[in-house]
């Protein structure tokens, strides 16, 4: 194990050994090979590797290599109840969170529950994660939420949103402007905007879509969430251009063959959080048809209130879901299926 001291100075990298997942489009691997980090970038990768003078050297044999992990959804805030609600179905989550004690959350609630957050994600091998901040009464609690997001390394997304107002509210509100105006992305920090479109005809979502656009922020949103959302809010995001290849489209896992076209069609991605919807009910976890119509994939964990901060979690079980989803179907049909489709290779890249 390394020393974080040494680590600290700033010395070169090497990792000896190990079974490097380089994740290059070709999921090239390379066995007993090297990876050399000079300051914050990967060096080179490969067999044996000169090392430059004073470098750590690492002993990986026996180990796996791989670029930190990328959670795509994960409400950071709520894991200041960390296992709260391991028992919850998506009703009692939604009454605790959103109509109960979720408003009562300051912003050093919020703080809190982002450093745990953050500090787990890094803990379980996740360098890249999505906050979807969705509890934000006021800037202040965004600024917390930044403050605890910037204090940790890795990289992380705040995903603005405020579940105690309606987003074509809270995006007017002159202070979230002001918000955005005192933050800027960089490398390490980024910004995006969530709330969730209800399929309601008058479309009441749409300024909040406006506001998106004029600042150049990217939209996710809870689509396809049983008794939540549905195909009414696809098609008008859809018919009001507003489904751009930069938007992520959270469960997606009750739309129909429609939806997935569009979607598929403009270029989005699904995140899937297959722990979450197994065992919650936004919906069955989606991948088995989502693969169907080409749609990229990314997996997140959702919330440390029911689940893991891990995603190898998330990985075994989408393996599962997707792979009894295949099997149930073709034995429905007096059929066997002797390959699988879903690979490991696959959940690893999502």
């Amino acid at each position: 194990m390394a020393n974080p001291d040494e680590l600290a100075a700033g010395r070169p990298v090497v990792l000896r050994g190990g079974t490097v997942l380089t994740m290059d489009d070709a999921h090239t691997i390379l066995a007993d090979a090297d990876v050399l980090v000079t300051g914050d970038r990967i060096a080179a990768v490969g067999p044996r590797l000169e090392a430059p003078d004073g470098a750590l050297e690492i002993d990986a044999s026996g180990g796996i290599v791989m670029p930190g992990m990328i959670d795509t959804h994960r409400h950071m805030w709520q894991t200041a109840m960390r296992a709260y609600g391991a028992d919850w179905t998506l009703t009692q989550y939604f009454v605790w969170n959103y109509l109960e004690h979720g408003r009562k959350f300051r912003p050093e609630d919020i703080h809190a529950g982002n450093s745990v957050s953050a500090w787990e994600s890094l803990e379980a091998g996740v360098t890249t994660t999505v906050d979807w901040s969705h509890n934000l009464h006021t800037p202040d609690h965004a600024e917390a939420a930044v403050d605890a997001l910037r204090a940790v390394p890795g990289r992380s997304v705040l995903a603005y949103g405020n579940i105690q107002a309606g987003p074509w509210e809270w995006t007017a509100d002159p202070a979230v402007r002001s918000f955005f105006g005192r933050h800027t992305a960089d490398d390490m920090l980024g910004f995006q905007i969530a709330f969730d479109v209800t399929g309601d005809p008058a479309f009441p979502e749409k300024p909040a879509f406006e506001v998106a656009r004029e600042l150049g922020l990217a939209v996710t949103t809870h689509a396809g969430v049983w008794g939540a959302t549905n195909d009414d809010g696809i098609r008008l995001m859809h018919e009001n251009g507003f489904m751009t290849p930069e938007t992520v489209y959270v469960h997606a896992a009750t739309l129909s063959t429609d939806s997935y076209q569009r979607i598929a069609a403009t270029g989005g991605t699904i995140s899937v959080s297959t722990e979450s919807e197994q065992s919650a009910g936004q919906g069955y976890p989606p991948t088995w048809q989502v693969r169907r119509h080409g749609i990229p994939v990314a997996l997140s964990m959702d919330t440390s209130v029911w689940w893991s901060g891990d995603l190898f979690s998330a990985m075994r079980t989408t393996l599962g879901a997707d792979r009894s989803r295949e099997h149930f179907e073709a034995h429905q049909k007096g059929e066997t299926i002797t390959h699988c489709s879903l690979r490991a290779e696959h959940v690893v890249e999502w």
